[in-house]
């Protein structure tokens, strides 16, 4: 699995390829935390459109991202989920913390204006 990490603003921009498991979750994980720490992003957007599968590895790594976007007065958006994904993020609570929406476009606008969660 790999990921795409792009800065725009204050938004770090993580788009993952393949499946997010219990292996590629940790490796996930510390490649966002390594940018994001060296950056002076407030903001974490994950773009799911390039990924295919994810089990409950990665609502852990989900929320870990949340909780240090968190920190710096931030909030973290998912945009590009798939059906099996977006049902696993209603059932684990996410829907109620984090920001969801179909598209990156969507989330970038979302996080840039500061509105308010859901869609």
């Amino acid at each position: 699995m790999g990921v795409q990490i792009d800065i725009q603003g204050r938004m770090l921009i993580a788009t993952p390829m393949g499946e997010i498991d219990h292996h590629s979750a940790e490796s996930l994980r510390d490649q966002v935390d390594r940018a994001f720490e060296q950056s002076n992003c407030r903001h974490i957007i994950f773009n799911f459109s390039r990924v295919t599968f994810m089990d409950s590895s990665g609502i852990g790594m989900i929320i870990g991202r949340y909780k240090n976007a968190e920190k710096r007065g931030g909030k973290l958006a998912i945009a590009g989920m798939n059906d099996d994904m977006n049902r696993l993020f209603m059932i684990s609570g996410l829907s109620k913390i984090v920001t969801r929406k179909t598209t990156m476009q969507e989330a970038l606008q979302v996080l840039d204006k500061g509105d308010s969660y859901g869609e």
